[in-house]
């Protein structure tokens, strides 16, 4: 399972030109065998995501509740300090302007949270993955859309309900990032995440290829086009 991941995690790679691996995020009942546990202190839950791009990790419920906004989409209930933290959180955020009455309760969450959270570039895990990330350019991700073949969830907002999006059932979502996200992972401004259903990912991949060698015809064509050339296009 690990290599055909690694093979998969290659060929997106290259395919949508990524500087980073995709990330793997897979929900366990009990800590994964042979992967190290995370130190603690990550002052967001889209930390663990920018930390999976390089090495595999787990981190337990807990250590996800330093982040009020992630830990309430992760699906843990707002309730003790955490609710109360949460419940401020959304208050500055409605005086600020940022959120509008009652948008928080539109935000995509897990019904239930898991136990453990494992992260690492995909193939990396010895658990299959419950989602994969991949930060991208917008041209990469306009194949990933195409990919999908049909419509895609978007959402900004915050950047991890793009996992609750994809345990609700979408194989493909998007998410164009929001200012926390951007901040704490240093995702830069030309990037975006898509995100997939880990039990899309073989499809999605195979797609993903498909889709590149025809943009790369289509591509060919408009370029003689804008050239002005007058032989017709030739398959």
């Amino acid at each position: 399972m690990a290599a055909d991941l690694r093979t998969i995690a290659s060929t997106l790679t290259a395919d949508l030109e990524l500087d980073r691996p995709p990330v793997q995020i897979s929900y366990l009942d009990a800590p994964p065998t042979g992967v190290a546990q995370h130190p603690g202190g990550a002052p967001s839950v889209c930390t663990f995501f920018a930390e999976g791009q390089t090495k595999p990790f787990y981190a337990s419920l807990g250590e996800h509740e330093a982040c009020e906004i992630g830990a309430f989409v992760l699906g843990v209930a707002p309730e003790g300090e955490l609710g109360t933290r949460l419940m401020s959180t959304v208050g500055m955020m409605q005086k600020e302007g940022y959120l509008a009455p009652g948008e928080e309760a539109k935000i995509p969450r897990n019904p239930r949270a898991p136990k453990f959270v494992a992260y690492g570039p995909l193939g990396s895990l010895p658990s299959p993955p419950t989602s994969v990330l991949i930060f991208a350019r917008p041209k990469s991700a306009m194949f990933a859309m195409e990919a999908a073949g049909g419509p895609v969830p978007m959402n900004g907002r915050p950047m991890c309900a793009v996992v609750p999006t994809l345990n609700h059932g979408a194989p493909v979502a998007v998410s164009i990032g929001c200012i926390g996200s951007r901040i704490f992972t240093q995702m830069g401004d030309d990037r975006m995440v898509v995100g997939v259903r880990g039990d899309h990912l073989e499809q999605f991949a195979a797609t993903v290829h498909r889709i590149r060698q025809a943009n790369a015809a289509v591509g060919t064509e408009n370029d003689r086009r804008r050239s002005g050339a007058a032989h017709p296009y030739q398959p």
